[in-house]
């Protein structure tokens, strides 16, 4: 449906129509969200598309999908063909987030509401839809912590294009910093991965092994993916187990990995929730609604941004508590999660 313009007001994020007052979507209006993901080549991605597109049919309205690649300027073009075809809101997956903050540019001048969906936007009419990244990386890093109060540690870093990125750095170094200071931690060096990579946590990871005569005792890897290229190095050299790993999302393969002795912590962000939270919003936005949901701010000084925000709760996610947590809650199943495992050593109610 044809709109005129509309912008999401800072700090607020109170729907205003800019020029004549037009009404918003009627009721029985069929709503169309489209949904611009940094790339589907990601476990996670790949995941909440599909739950979108369920959640999508329960709401009764219509989703369509693209998948940048990796490729922050395809999606900014993606995202221009999407208002091209006249989507009522947009939920974005941000490659770069200060690239995308021309996307929300573009959808903002013709009426169009953002959701910054887990990745942060420097623009100020995106609504921030998210776990608070920062919290997460403070998990990651006291559950190494407990593990390896002292020692060597390297750290892994995600993409430096991605804000998600600094805020779970701020969450680790909050932690780690006091016990760097006191001597009982000594950083022997730090790593970003472009695009998340496990490729590059990999690199990192050898490079770091090779130089240090493979004397480290953690590994502060910023997600899931970094973890898995961390532990295939710590391989190996016959480390795995033997180097505590932290990771979030709680793909397959990481709870796998704790399972087996190999991950020692992954952050359960349940996405499910965010899906959720995530599409409730976009559906009151297309409504000319604030998002019920609103619960905080996303602020970045830096840009001078300050967003309302919509969290989700996280849980850390160890051997101690994979079944409780994982499993029973029904995220994964008991025969994908230890399959590794010999059955004999399966958990049972």
């Amino acid at each position: 449906m044809k709109r005129f313009a509309l912008g999401i007001a800072l700090c607020t994020a109170l729907l205003i129509f800019l020029g004549s007052v037009v009404p918003a979507l009627a009721a029985n209006d069929k709503i169309t969200i489209g949904v611009s993901i940094r790339s589907l080549s990601e476990e996670r991605w790949a995941r909440e598309r599909d739950m979108m597109a369920e959640k999508a049919k329960e709401l009764g309205v219509d989703i369509i999908f693209t998948d940048a690649n990796n490729d922050e300027f395809v999606q900014n073009s993606q995202i221009e063909n999407l208002i091209a075809r006249g989507v009522d809101v947009i939920i974005i997956i941000a490659r770069n987030s200060d690239t995308a903050a021309a996307a929300v540019e573009m959808a903002s001048s013709e009426g169009i509401p953002t959701i910054a969906y887990d990745v942060a936007i420097y623009h100020p009419d995106a609504i921030y839809v998210s776990f608070d990244s920062v919290r997460v990386g403070a998990e990651m890093a006291r559950a190494i912590v407990e593990r390896v109060p002292t020692g060597r540690y390297f750290w892994l870093g995600g993409s430096p294009t991605d804000d998600n990125a600094y805020l779970v750095r701020q969450g680790h170094f909050q932690v780690l910093q006091p016990l760097i200071d006191s001597g009982a931690i000594e950083l022997i060096g730090e790593q970003w991965c472009d695009a998340w990579s496990p490729e590059q946590a990999l690199k990192h990871t050898e490079n770091a092994l090779t130089a240090h005569g493979n004397r480290i005792d953690a590994i502060i890897a910023s997600n899931d993916g970094t973890a898995g290229g961390a532990i295939q190095a710590l391989a190996e050299q016959g480390l795995a187990g033997l180097v505590a790993v932290s990771g979030q999302d709680a793909d397959l393969v990481a709870c796998q990995r704790i399972a087996e002795g190999t991950q020692t912590v992954t952050i359960f962000k349940d996405v499910r929730l965010l899906v959720e939270a995530g599409m409730q919003a976009a559906v009151e936005l297309a409504r000319g609604q604030r998002p019920s949901g609103v619960n905080g701010k996303y602020v970045n000084e830096a840009k001078g941004i300050e967003q309302d925000a919509i969290y989700v709760d996280v849980i850390p996610v160890t051997q101690e508590n994979l079944y409780e947590v994982i499993v029973k809650s029904g995220f994964h199943r008991l025969e994908d999660v230890y399959r590794n495992v010999p059955r004999d050593q399966w958990p049972t109610d």
